[in-house]
C-alpha cells in the first residue's frame, strides 16, 4: 500500500491548526517517494477526530501520515495508536509542508493543551 498523507486545512488553503476540530483535509498519495495530485476530503461535523473517539474519521480510513499546524499529545498518541504519524509543521502552504514532511523537517511536538479544553471555531470554516 503507497503511503497516504493527511493535511489539515479547514479554509481549504492553508495548513490550520486544531487538528481535532478539522473537518477539511488534502489528502496526497505518496508514490516513489513524491507527491501525487492532492485531492480534498470534507467531514461532517460528527465526522471530526473530537466526535469519533477512539479511531479514525472514515473518509481518512488508509491514511499512513497526518499533517497539522497543532495538535496536543493525546491526538499524536492516538494516531500512533493506529500506526499513522502524526506530525506538526510551521509551514502554511500544504504542498510545501508535505514536501517538508517527505524531507523529515517536520516536529512532532505538541501543543499544551488538555481535553477540557473547549474551542468553538465555527469562524474558520469560511473560505
Amino acid at each position: 500500500m503507497n503511503p497516504l498523507i493527511a493535511v489539515t486545512s479547514q479554509n481549504r488553503k492553508t495548513v490550520t491548526s486544531h487538528a481535532g476540530l478539522c473537518r477539511k483535509f488534502w489528502l496526497y498519495p505518496i508514490e516513489n517517494g513524491m507527491p501525487g495530485e492532492r485531492r480534498l476530503v470534507e467531514l461532517a461535523k460528527d465526522e471530526s477526530f473530537r466526535a469519533t473517539p477512539g479511531g479514525l474519521p472514515a473518509a481518512l480510513t488508509g491514511i499512513t501520515a497526518f499533517i497539522s499546524q497543532g495538535m496536543g499529545q493525546g491526538m499524536l498518541m492516538r494516531l500512533q495508536r493506529m500506526g499513522v504519524q502524526g506530525w506538526i509543521t510551521a509551514e502554511a502552504d500544504p504542498d510545501a509542508a508535505v514536501q517538508a514532511f517527505l524531507r523529515g523537517e517536520a516536529s512532532a511536538q505538541p501543543e499544551e493543551h488538555g481535553p477540557e479544553q473547549d474551542h468553538d471555531h465555527e469562524d474558520e470554516d469560511e473560505d
